[in-house]
């Protein structure tokens, strides 16, 4: 069964950076596609990013995060990252780690989030 952690959050102020870590573990050679969801209190989940898990890498971005955030992956150590730059206290939510295996049609692998809170 595949499984997906995330971790890396906390509080910072805004302008700040961090780094949340996204790490796969057991069949995690039938990854697709890696993303990154978040939710902030009252709001539904939103997309934030993605990437593809091995070959070529195809990264794509929610507007509201494009140019702040980056994400990037290591296959050897089953990680997905997403580098958060110039962070502002519209980015604070909860956020997720999902991923996508192959031959599904959506992300179906879901981690327990990890908070990020961006203070003024």
């Amino acid at each position: 069964q595949l499984q997906v952690v995330e971790s890396g959050g906390g509080l910072v102020q805004a302008g700040d950076s961090l780094r949340l870590s996204c790490t796969a573990s057991g069949r995690s050679y039938r990854i697709y596609a890696v993303a990154w969801f978040r939710q902030a209190p009252g709001k539904e989940r939103e997309f934030v990013g993605s990437t593809t898990w091995s070959g070529r890498v195809r990264t794509n971005y929610a507007d509201s995060v494009t140019g702040r955030f980056t994400i990037s992956r290591s296959e050897a150590q089953k990680t997905v990252y997403l580098q958060m730059n110039s962070l502002k206290p519209e980015d604070t939510a909860v956020y997720y780690c999902a991923a996508q295996q192959l031959g599904a049609d959506s992300y179906d692998a879901w981690g327990q989030g990890t908070q990020v809170t961006v203070s003024s």
